[in-house]
């Protein structure tokens, strides 16, 4: 292990200048999109209960208060009348946030969301028509700390109507709006009690992106060949809250009084979920429908894709059932050796790659798409992390000694035949401490498992899927140049490549350390992130590197294998519409009749 650069900040200054901002990102799982659209066959059948997307990220106008999202209801045509879509009444939809390691189960705050739908006008088939509503919603939000009673924090909130049209929003004949994003603006509510969460809960632009279409036929990503974005000018229905630091912090701390931009007291657990009762009855004569106050948990969110693209078909179901650690004993395996890993090593060796594991079949060969993207078989001549391989698991005790495989949480992390438990699977169920070897290659001087530069710490272990976030990291301006949405990956590049960065080994505020999966941020490309990071990106991200790299024979690990996976694209790589500038930050939903398909 005593090889590799001296002087790391060599490697990529010339030959990666372009493609900088696409190396690795150090918490990363196995999907090929990011959002949990119809992601089991259940769940696909009950859209209003079907949680999209989670975000969770730093405020960019103030740095003491957190924004969270939870969107629901895929796939919705702003034209979708005359019934449009909104919140079910029958629904629990919930926002849950653990910041402590006690009561592992528990939930430290909960915010509850259950809503009320009102026909104002049943004389006419129109959704809105004379300042009334069919369907008008409302909502009441409750808040639950550490597992106790709930308590009502906003009252009376108003989901503002459906953007239908301007004669239905800003008419004479309609609501008589002069702007329809003013109206919706104008229903975010201050919440009682003390704590002063702002919340929003309505329709907005469906802030995800991805060639859905052509990833579903079998990884067929057409990046040079006609991409589209399967989700555009599509709505969805948010639930956004902007709760202050102090509220979220495990003992009541203000942003400020963090000992570091990494102070590992600062991190949070985010996921979400909707619940339905148990039993629902509907009456024969056309009165009213009854459910009992039984709830059971139809569907859940933290991290993006693990249940679209990580767990088969076979255990979707029950996975979006069960609470975050109740997961792990089915789940962790695949995070091990994820499926797609499968695709992105081949049969027939190439650049020398050694042998396969013992009764080991991958698939690479069958998905031309994937073809820059090829796992480490052989890093620094040693490692391999395809499916099946050892990975790391045969570090000696030396080797182990002062990293954090020689303490507890070595046995989790090292596990022969499991090589992804060392970088996917912590990601998705503890987070990534500040500890060695998580850090960037700036200042190992060629030692995967020296100290190097730290870049992340969202580590909270309480073992279960989560979208974890270290609430002490500054945002980085959307205005800045150094905003990327490639996130936390845009961070280490800058680590490791920039000299603002790269000159020492002290913690630094580098720009997009707030980004994925440090949290998520509205503008982060996931998607991309994602499969660079399956393909072995985190891994080099540590100084371990691509197979065409050889320790003091080869000048730089800049390789064309790297270049390859640096330069990948999923074809999609923003979003079709722009975002608000301020909370809720979810753009204004589609009007229904400017919509052309």
């Amino acid at each position: 292990m005593k090889h590799m650069l001296t002087k790391p900040s060599q490697w990529l200054a010339g030959a990666l200048a372009v493609t900088a901002l696409s190396v690795w990102s150090v918490a990363r799982y196995t999907p090929l999109e990011a959002s949990s659209h119809r992601e089991a066959p259940l769940i696909a059948d009950d859209p209003l209960a079907d949680n999209t997307d989670v975000y969770a990220f730093k405020d960019p106008n103030d740095p003491e208060r957190i924004v969270l999202i939870a969107d629901y209801i895929p796939f919705q045509l702003p034209q979708g009348g005359p019934n449009y879509s909104t919140f079910g009444e029958n629904i629990r939809y919930e926002i849950h946030i653990k910041n402590k390691t006690a009561n592992p189960t528990v939930d430290d705050i909960t915010y509850r969301f259950t809503f009320t739908r009102t026909n104002q006008d049943p004389s006419t088939f129109f959704n809105i028509r004379l300042a009334k509503q069919n369907l008008k919603t409302t909502y009441i939000c409750e808040k639950s700390v550490g597992g106790g009673a709930f308590t009502t924090i906003v009252a009376n909130g108003v989901v503002p109507a459906y953007n239908i049209g301007a004669r239905s929003i800003n008419s004479g004949v309609g609501l008589a709006q002069a702007n329809y994003t003013a109206y919706r603006q104008g229903t975010i509510a201050t919440a009682s009690g003390g704590a002063g969460e702002q919340v929003f809960c309505g329709s907005s632009d469906d802030p995800f992106y991805v060639d859905l279409g052509a990833i579903f036929d079998l990884a067929g990503l057409r990046a040079n060949n006609g991409a589209r974005d399967g989700l555009a000018k599509y709505n969805v229905h948010s639930i956004a809250l902007s709760i202050p630091v102090s509220t979220l912090q495990m003992a009541g701390q203000t942003a400020a009084a963090a000992t570091n931009i990494l102070d590992g007291n600062y991190v949070i657990g985010v996921w979400a979920s909707a619940s339905r009762p148990t039993m629902r009855t509907l009456s024969a004569t056309g009165g009213a429908t009854t459910d009992n106050m039984t709830y059971t948990q139809v569907s859940r969110l933290g991290m993006p894709l693990l249940n679209e693209a990580i767990n088969p078909i076979g255990a979707k179901d029950a996975w979006n059932r069960a609470k975050p650690g109740a997961e792990a004993a089915v789940t962790d395996d695949y995070l091990s050796n994820p499926e797609l890993g499968l695709y992105m090593a081949d049969n027939t060796p190439v650049n020398g790659a050694a042998a396969k594991p013992a009764g080991q079949t991958y698939y690479g060969e069958a998905v031309p798409a994937l073809n820059a993207l090829r796992i480490q078989t052989k890093s620094l001549g040693a490692f391999d992390f395809r499916n099946g391989a050892a990975g790391l698991s045969g570090l000696t005790a030396a080797q182990r000694a002062g990293t954090v495989f020689e303490g507890a949480y070595g046995p989790y992390l090292l596990v022969a035949g499991k090589p992804r438990s060392v970088d996917i699977k912590p990601i998705f169920h503890t987070g990534v401490p500040n500890a060695i070897p998580y850090q960037l290659a700036t200042g190992k001087n060629g030692n995967p498992l020296a100290a190097g530069k730290p870049f992340i710490n969202n580590f909270l272990p309480v073992v279960g899927d989560m979208l974890r976030l270290n609430m002490a990291v500054p945002a980085t301006p959307r205005t800045s140049p150094d905003f990327s949405n490639q996130g936390l990956l845009a961070a280490a590049v800058l680590g490791i490549t920039d000299p603002r960065y790269n000159a020492n080994t002290t913690i630094q505020n580098i720009p997009n350390m707030d980004g994925f999966p440090n949290g998520r941020r509205l503008e982060d490309e996931v998607v991309k992130i994602e499969l660079q990071a399956v393909s072995g990106a985190v891994l080099a991200a540590i100084g371990l590197w691509y197979d065409d790299y050889t320790p003091g024979t080869t000048p730089s690990p800049a390789t064309p294998q790297l270049k390859g996976v640096l330069n990948f694209t999923a074809g999609v790589e923003k979003n079709d519409t722009t975002f608000r500038t301020s909370f809720p930050y979810v753009q204004t939903p589609w009007q229904g009749t400017r919509i052309r398909r």
